[in-house]
């Protein structure tokens, strides 16, 4: 159907038609406008959620736990799932809402060409009327005195008392005035043949013409419209593929998740390596009671730890000795600085330490090896190559990274020396607790190192003996390790210290000393400022190291000591 044949008289509609068109498009576009910021913001709000609870902490430090890493799973996936909000927003903002923007503006030049051209021929139109109209008129008024001249001419002419003169300037006038009628008239008759035929050019070829041009904008943008109507669902039907992976991400996230590997880090995290305390043994007070029989008295005396009658175990000692020690962590270190060789740290804990500061130094030293062959295959090009560069300039570089190396080689041994010792103590802490489950005893005086029994006849030789105790070290107690076997293993001794000052061990963990104590040293400072130390009744804590004055015994490590 077609505006020009149909509308042709509705042009001022038309002029209102297509500013609503085009204002219905801004409208529109204005939408897709907000639309676009409510993604943008979603997407924002959710990456500052992500960035909000994604860890502070480096990767090392994280937990391992499957209930982490799946959570993390699901924050890698959400921020993924942000993006592609943002992907739809930079869609509706490209492909809707600034092509609309740009399509109006090219519709309101082109609607305002169209309309001009429209004003134009009606105005034309309007200016063959008026000409027309104005001889028409003028035909009239000269019509009408053409009349008027000829009554007066007839009226004179039929008047016998009129003079000749005057009949005939009265004839005279009238064949003027019927002269310019005549003219008028065709004049008149011009002008109106000129006005219908650019009435119908009008109305059959220009405002048709321009009704169609009319016609053909508002219809294109019709199709536009129709076209950002789609392309705005598309802008997010593109990424509902990704957003579906994203959300399966999550499903497989919280399907990772797994309670008995959980459960295994938990004992892989926190297992000290520690055995669990033993029984205590039955302490009987009436064995100093003189017992009587019919006729007599029979004493009994306790006997010794090693099967042969003796002094009775003071039992003061025993609850002295056990005292604090029904947990591995029953006594904990004076805060300070962490010892270089983490013997803060339990027995497991301190080898796994050990072993990822190994592996980091292992890392640095290939990265300095890699460097080193670097430098010296550039040397070797400088100096097949002198234009290319000095090779002496690389001496410094070179020695530095040798240096480098041999600092790194040297760490590595140190803490590879303290991993093996850790290790050491561990298996030897094994053997003792199975050779102590199978009930395995040995001869007086056949004791292992740390004060447990074994049967290896071949290590008797391998035991050295500790040198003789300070002279101020009361002996009468040289009993204790051969009565009782105490479940923590105690260290051996491995010197002896004498208290310049008082110490009142406030803080968990500290030995209360009196000044001109003598303690024995089971363990020498780390290079935190504390020595751990064994009081006479096998109380143990750490001292201040400027406390005492310390002498260590030779050739003592691993040495069964008997106080």
């Amino acid at each position: 159907m077609s505006w020009g044949t149909e509308l042709w008289d509705q042009f001022e509609n038309l002029d209102k038609h297509t500013q609503w068109g085009i204002d219905f498009m801004e409208r529109y576009a204005k939408f897709v406008k907000e639309r676009l910021e409510i993604e943008q913001n979603y997407a924002k709000q959710l990456r500052n959620l992500v960035k909000k609870y994604c860890p502070k902490r480096s990767k090392e430090e994280e937990p391992r736990f499957t209930t982490c890493l799946s959570f993390y799973s699901i924050l890698n996936e959400l921020n993924d799932y942000a993006g592609q909000r943002e992907l739809v927003a930079e869609e509706m903002g490209h492909k809707v809402y600034g092509e609309l923007m740009r399509y109006s503006q090219d519709l309101k030049a082109e609607r305002k060409h169209h309309l001009q051209e429209g004003r134009k021929a009606q105005q034309y139109l309007d200016h063959c009327w008026k000409l027309m109209d104005n001889s028409k008129k003028k035909f009239e008024r000269e019509c009408r005195e053409a009349e008027k001249s000829q009554v007066t001419y007839e009226k004179l002419d039929n008047d016998i008392n009129a003079t000749k003169s005057e009949v005939e300037k009265a004839k005279s006038q009238y064949y003027l005035r019927t002269h310019m009628a005549d003219e008028n008239k065709n004049e008149y008759a011009a002008q109106l043949q000129n006005f219908n035929a650019e009435q119908r050019k009008h109305f059959n070829n220009a405002i048709p013409h321009i009704f169609k041009n009319l016609q053909d904008m508002d219809e294109r943008r019709t199709v536009k419209l129709g076209e950002t109507y789609r392309n705005f669902a598309e802008a997010e039907r593109r990424v509902i593929p990704i957003i579906s992976k994203c959300l399966e991400g999550m499903v497989s996230a919280a399907k990772a998740v797994d309670e008995r590997r959980d459960s295994g880090i938990v004992v892989e995290s926190f297992k000290s390596g520690f055995e669990p305390p033993g029984d205590f043994p039955f302490e009987d007070f009436s064995q100093n009671l003189n017992r009587s029989g019919s006729d007599g008295t029979i004493s009994t005396s306790a006997p010794r730890g090693d099967g042969t009658p003796g002094s009775r175990p003071d039992p003061r000692h025993v609850m002295n000795k056990t005292k604090n020690k029904l947990w591995p962590f029953g006594t904990k270190k004076p805060k300070g600085p962490s010892p270089e060789d983490f013997s803060h740290l339990p027995p497991e804990q301190r080898r796994k330490r050990l072993q990822q500061r190994i592996d980091e130094l292992q890392k640095e030293l290939q990265k300095e090896v890699d460097q080193r062959d670097a430098l010296n295959k550039m040397k070797d090009v400088y100096e097949k190559n002198p234009q290319l560069g000095d090779p002496n300039s690389l001496h410094p570089k070179i020695s530095e990274t040798i240096c480098n190396m041999e600092k790194l080689r040297s760490e590595i041994h140190r803490n590879e020396k303290w991993l093996a010792e850790v290790e050491g103590k561990q298996s030897s802490r094994g053997d003792r607790r199975h050779s102590a489950d199978n009930h395995h005893h040995a001869p007086p005086g056949r004791e292992s190192p740390e004060g447990s029994y074994t049967d290896d006849t071949n290590q008797e030789h391998h035991t050295p003996h500790r040198s003789q105790p300070p002279p101020a070290v009361p002996t009468s107690e040289h009993h204790e390790f051969d009565d009782e076997f105490d479940d923590d293993d105690p260290l051996p001794v491995i010197g002896h210290c004498k208290a310049l000052y008082s110490f009142d061990g406030h803080d968990e963990g500290t030995l209360v000393m009196a000044e001109d104590e003598v303690l024995y040293i089971i363990e020498q400072d780390k290079g935190d400022g504390w020595t751990r130390a064994r009081k006479q009744s096998g109380e143990e804590g750490y001292v201040p190291t400027t406390y005492v004055e310390i002498t260590m015994e030779k050739n003592c490590k691993g040495a069964v000591t008997y106080i």
